[in-house]
């Protein structure tokens, strides 16, 4: 067993864990953070998608101590402390991103991943964030639509989170 210790979701963890642990498995065991989906093991669908230090990741890829003193942030911590959506739900939401949902927590962070770096993304840069991402329900259209009016929405509020 080896020592880790992280924060996730802005809150301070420290558990131990076998080496070969992956940073998906940890999130959805030890942690309960099922938000985070587990559907291809090889880093190609995108629904285990966290940002780790901001930056988008596949947690299925990634072991759990590559995380060792850094930040996780998984979909259950993108609502507000309230419960308020982050602007990114609310235009998934909206804009109709979303059918069966199973993909739709990759997507978010992969998005959030984008909108942490560029706050006004073009529509191509937007298709290259979440090329790593698949769905097979929506077309993908609905899924970029939301991400532009989530730049829109946090930039006339000046959100940025």
């Amino acid at each position: 067993m080896t020592s880790l210790r992280l924060q996730v979701n802005g809150q301070p963890v420290v558990t131990d864990i076998q080496p070969n642990t992956l940073l998906l498995d940890l999130l959805r065991g030890p942690l309960g953070l099922t938000g985070t989906h587990c559907g291809c093991d090889t880093g190609q669908c995108g629904a285990c998608t966290v940002l780790l230090d901001d930056m988008a990741v596949k947690s299925c890829t990634l072991l759990a101590l590559q995380a060792q003193d850094r930040h996780v942030a998984t979909v259950e911590g993108l609502a507000d402390a309230a419960g308020k959506p982050h602007p990114l739900q609310e235009a998934f939401m909206a804009c109709h991103g979303l059918q069966c949902g199973f993909c739709t927590p990759g997507f978010l962070m992969a998005a959030c991943g984008l909108l942490k770096s560029v706050a006004q993304p073009s529509e191509a840069q937007i298709v290259d964030a979440l090329e790593g991402n698949l769905c097979r329900c929506t077309g993908y259209v609905n899924i970029v639509t939301a991400v532009q009016q989530a730049a829109l929405a946090m930039a006339t509020s000046g959100s940025s989170r």
